[in-house]
């Protein structure tokens, strides 16, 4: 199960521009539901900010994984973007955030979302990779840096 199965040229920004997480979260999800397996948009939104009202899903290193589950989507959903300013996520190392994948999926798709969170952190876990994402210009230069980082992890 692999992050690029999931992602799409067409899910992924490069430069996003957001004031706040909130503004940041809801630009996300806007670009989410250029998935079709998106069935409620609302509830998509109302599923990730539930989520990130538990805990700030900003991990680290300027990198947040905002997900929620929901009967909203009838699969697994993925968007990506970079940002043009690093937003303020309240993350756990109180750094801005500057690398943002949302993952959407249902409740039943547990170990889904399980291995596929477990697979950012790790491509997001190398300091090259997340250099070379925040330094890409189209989201298909994104894509194949995606592609070559699950590569080097494997499955």
């Amino acid at each position: 199960m692999k992050l690029v199965n999931y992602l799409k040229p067409e899910y992924i920004a490069v430069g996003m521009t957001a004031a706040s997480k909130e503004e940041l979260l809801t630009k996300m999800v806007d670009l989410a539901t250029k998935n079709p397996h998106v069935l409620d948009k609302d509830k998509v939104r109302t599923a990730i900010l539930d989520r990130e009202r538990i805990m700030s899903t900003g991990v680290g290193k300027g990198f947040a994984i905002p997900h929620g589950k929901t009967d909203a989507v009838n699969d697994i959903v993925l968007a990506f973007a970079t940002t043009a300013e690093p937003v303020d996520y309240a993350a756990m190392d109180n750094e801005p955030v500057n690398l943002v994948l949302l993952l959407v999926s249902r409740d039943s798709d547990v170990g889904s979302r399980l291995k596929l969170l477990s697979r950012a952190s790790k491509v997001m876990n190398s300091d090259s990779a997340r250099k070379s994402l925040i330094d890409a210009k189209t989201p298909a230069e994104i894509l194949s840096i995606f592609m070559a980082e699950e590569e080097r992890i494997g499955d």
